[in-house]
């Protein structure tokens, strides 16, 4: 999550798999630390240079195959550069107070809970065929 004052920076993604509003991400590279990811992947979506990022909780599911998929959840208020674009989706500033009313990509309220209280982890898990979510 990267803030500026009371707004927040967005992707509307173009993924279908996960459309809707959400904050830029992406996957650490081969031999990259988390930390670095996380600058990373901001740059390639956002053109943004964030700087002193901060760790504030993890999501999590469990995979088809017994695997765990784990999310680093970061927020960020350091920032150079300008706001640009990329093949994800569209990037632009949004007032908080605003965020709510938009078309958000699935689960994103639980996730941006993560970043906003003193809750650390979101959990998925499958009960019976349905997903359920855990946050602590």
């Amino acid at each position: 999550m990267i803030t500026n004052k009371n707004k927040l920076l967005v992707e509307q993604r173009t993924n279908k798999n996960w459309a809707g509003i959400t904050f830029p991400g992406g996957h650490v590279e081969p031999k990259e630390s988390f930390v670095d990811s996380v600058v990373r992947e901001v740059y390639e979506e956002t053109g943004l240079t964030i700087y002193d990022p901060v760790l504030c909780g993890v999501k999590q599911f469990t995979t088809e195959d017994d695997g765990r998929y784990i999310v680093f959840l970061y927020k960020a208020s350091k920032f150079t550069g300008h706001i640009k674009s990329s093949s994800e989706g569209e990037v632009f500033w949004i007032d908080q107070e605003d965020l709510f009313s938009t078309k958000l990509a699935s689960g994103f309220k639980e996730m941006y809970e993560i970043f906003t209280t003193s809750s650390s982890e979101l959990y998925y898990f499958e009960d019976n065929g349905n997903w359920q979510t855990q946050i602590k």
